[in-house]
């Protein structure tokens, strides 16, 4: 924990230990993202950070719509209720509060989502980057376990190796259960195959545990699964390749040529009706077209494979 985090559990923390049972994903996404941070820390720090959000932001934006009396802008036009106009001599008073608190709840409770979604987001980037690097990383450790290394060590030499990503980071846990913690391989490989985001290396490690208590031939184990995991990545970036042609032709059709006719044919409406402002077209072009191929990115990015 850093200061911040230690200044929040001292301020709240200590009474959220029976929040753990409302907050299971939560817990789980920490330690799948390997975030250090004990979870009721966490919890007590995105609860006094969406405070302190709301609180800046209440303060801010309340004084900007008082001093620029925003309240007062707003007529009255129909049939509107008698009390309206009663209210009418308090309304940059009222106005600012209403606004003051919107902005706390609005802007705070985005603020305290971010923190819960964050731990998520990270252990699925971990989970991809896993699941890319697995293939590679067995077939070394096999080399490994072929040479006649112990399969201690074989984990151990797996998570001192840099070019391996967010796979020799989960190896680096098996050791630190074994070194650390006094734990035998076995054990140490179930906990961590508990704690991995990764559904690959979830099965690929309770695998391993397997293959050493039967007493089988782990090298064979390794050797099998580096197959088998190389020829799923395979198949995972022919699938890639196939949707992304598709992307590919749904952007061309639905942004490139199905934004080009609409501008063409709002022009050449405005030109007819000598209209000065096209609003319409404003928004194809400031809207539509950066928005819209801003999410055929996001979409893009979503389902690319990590690696």
């Amino acid at each position: 924990m850093n200061g911040y985090e230690r200044f929040c559990f001292n301020l709240i923390g200590r009474n959220l230990n029976e929040k753990r049972g409302d907050f299971v994903r939560l817990r789980r996404d920490l330690t799948g993202a390997r975030m250090n941070t004990p979870f009721e820390a966490y919890l007590a720090t995105a609860y006094v950070t969406s405070v302190i959000v709301g609180l800046v932001a209440a303060v801010f934006i309340g004084s900007v719509t008082y001093f620029l009396r925003i309240p007062e802008m707003i007529t009255y036009q129909g049939a509107v209720p008698a009390f309206f106009y009663a209210l009418n001599d308090y309304k940059l008073v009222i106005g600012t509060t209403i606004i003051t608190i919107l902005s706390f709840l609005i802007l705070g409770g985005i603020s305290c989502l971010t923190f819960l979604l964050y731990p998520g987001i990270r252990a699925g980037e971990r989970r991809r980057n896993i699941d890319a690097t697995l293939p590679y990383a067995i077939n070394y450790i096999t080399a490994m376990s072929s040479a006649g290394v112990t399969p201690d060590e074989v984990f151990r030499l797996l998570g001192q190796s840099e070019i391996y990503g967010e796979s020799a980071i989960e190896a680096r846990y098996v050791s630190r259960e074994t070194d650390f913690f006094g734990k035998d391989l076995l054990e140490a490989l179930r906990t961590v195959s508990q704690a991995t985001p990764s559904e690959r290396m979830r099965e690929f490690l309770q695998g391993a545990v397997a293959s050493i208590s039967s007493g089988s031939d782990l090298t064979e184990y390794f050797r099998t699964k580096a197959h088998r995991y190389t020829l799923e990545n395979h198949q995972r970036q022919k699938a890639f390749l196939e949707t992304l042609g598709l992307i590919a032709e749904s952007y061309v059709s639905a942004m490139v040529a199905g934004t080009l006719f609409l501008i063409i044919l709002q022009s050449v409406m405005t030109i007819l009706s000598g209209d000065k402002t096209p609003l319409f077209l404003y928004i194809i072009i400031y809207l539509i077209v950066p928005f819209g191929s801003m999410m055929f990115i996001i979409l893009v990015s979503s389902v690319a494979p990590e690696g």
